[in-house]
């Protein structure tokens, strides 16, 4: 059975929600910099606002200004928990400021009142791609200790300003697609680190650094958050993506594991408490020697996070021999030619879910909560004017059938589902608003037009349900 107490709920991000970007003292965050794009055309990376081009950060949904109307939303559905992230331009909008900015304190302090106030539990993200760009500019991101430091000085205003109101947080959300190892797209580097991987001089030492720095400030923020309250549950998001051979050769089966476990060396820094001897041979290997201090081996041994978040939206095929002009996916593996995809060619694998889940849970032992799932598509109103999403709830119903399988069968510890995208949001990899997640509709559309009502759709009477029973209706 599902715990009583089990998470229902969904996640969002403060870049593309909340909008009001030079609204009460916000710096410019780095996605404050990025243009709208789509499928077709990758989003621009600027390195100024040019007023002729539009960036979706800057008006978002207008979450800012309308989060309590959201979050009586999210009550009617029943959610028990919503994953929001804090936007270190609004607390730190340089990110080397003196001291924070008093709106930015105000603003997040009231919208977790309100979470509380509606019996939402919030769980709250400290780095969601939203780095002041200054941090960028001035110290080169987290390529530079220096930021590490800053980033923990805003940790600590965070986690003593909401000390008492919030029990769960997250330090970083998908720190781990990063790696020395392979090639990166500028998007992902970007998102992650302010950094555009084309532009890069020495590429494999940048992305091996940046990778340490951000692992180093994740568990220094636990140790940091245990000490200022002992109560706190702190963990990590990981972005993760099984991968599975083209057939039974042994070694595709093994460039499988290879390429699936890349992902990992984080998380296994993480729950581990040593950053992991086998990478260091690979740097070694690539000519890396990275600055590892004594003093950091030993914030690795106290840092251990308490708790996994995964995001997951799909799984690949692993490259192999016989591999031939055959279409790539977003994070770098090979299409499964027995899966179908979204209009955006993310494989659609609800067992991929039940198989993460166990291999993750096997392999750490630590409590898992999913803090991101959903499916991006086209919405279009009915002749009644109403959204009748009947795929979303077919692809969410299918995810959740194989959570239930991995809890009540395989005895995963898994003590919630976060449902990305719970209202409609923009796009971190397109920019785009008709990539829709949402249960709930926003009349915001890429042509700039829209009031921004707030609809529910079809999905959302049936996620209602699906809490309600504590996924006893799920069929």
């Amino acid at each position: 059975m599902i715990r009583e107490d089990f998470l229902w709920g969904g996640s969002i991000a403060a870049h593309q929600c909340e909008g009001s970007f030079d609204k009460d003292g916000k710096g410019i965050g780095i996605m404050d910099l990025v243009t709208s794009g789509s499928y077709e055309k990758p989003r621009e990376i600027c390195t100024e606002i040019d007023k002729n081009k539009f960036y979706p950060s800057h008006t978002g949904i207008d979450f800012y200004n309308r989060y309590k109307e959201d979050i009586k939303l999210f009550k009617e559905m029943g959610f028990k928990a919503l994953r929001i992230s804090i936007d270190w331009s609004r607390i730190y909008p340089n990110g080397d400021d003196e001291t924070p900015n008093i709106k930015g304190l105000e603003y997040y302090k009231n919208l977790i009142d309100e979470l509380i106030k509606n019996n939402i539990e919030p769980i709250v993200t400290l780095y969601h791609f939203e780095m002041p760009i200054n941090l960028v500019n001035k110290y080169g991101s987290f390529e530079n200790k220096k930021v590490v430091d800053l980033y923990l000085k805003y940790c600590e205003t965070m986690f003593t300003l909401l000390k008492g109101k919030v029990k769960y947080w997250v330090t970083f959300n998908e720190m781990n697609h990063i790696d020395p190892q392979t090639e990166a797209s500028d998007i992902f580097t970007y998102i992650i680190a302010g950094l555009k991987y084309s532009t890069m001089k020495e590429k494999k030492k940048t992305l091996a650094t940046i990778g340490y720095n951000m692992t180093l400030a994740g568990v220094r923020a636990v140790n940091l958050g245990h000490k200022i309250d002992s109560s706190y549950k702190i963990g990590c998001v990981f972005g993760l993506t099984p991968v599975y051979p083209i057939d039974c050769n042994p070694k595709n089966v093994l460039n499988a594991f290879k390429e699936m476990d890349r992902e990992f060396y984080q998380i296994d820094a993480m729950c581990n408490g040593k950053f992991p001897e086998y990478k260091l041979k690979q740097y070694k290997d690539l000519g890396i020697v990275l600055d590892i201090t004594e003093e950091e081996k030993e914030e690795f041994k106290r840092g251990k996070i308490d708790f996994i978040g995964i995001n997951y939206y799909s799984s690949s095929v692993a490259h192999h021999d016989n591999a031939c002009n055959e279409e790539e996916t977003l994070f770098g593996g090979i299409q499964n030619p027995y899966l179908e995809k979204s209009k955006w060619g993310w494989a659609i694998d609800p067992s991929g879910l039940r198989y993460l889940l166990n291999y993750v849970y096997r392999r750490y032992e630590l409590p898992i909560i999913v803090t991101e799932n959903g499916l991006g598509a086209i919405d279009k109103k009915d002749e009644n004017g109403k959204i009748q999403d009947d795929y979303r709830i077919e692809y969410l119903n299918r995810h959740l059938i194989e959570l239930k399988k991995a809890i009540e069968e395989d005895y995963v510890d898994c003590f919630g589902y976060l449902m990305w995208g719970p209202i409609d949001l923009v796009s971190a990899t397109t920019g785009e608003m008709k990539k829709r997640y949402g249960f709930i509709y926003v009349n915001k559309h890429d042509d700039l037009t829209g009031d921004y009502k707030r609809e529910k759709k079809r999905s959302f009477y049936w996620y209602k349900e699906v809490i309600k029973t504590n996924g006893e209706s799920l069929t």
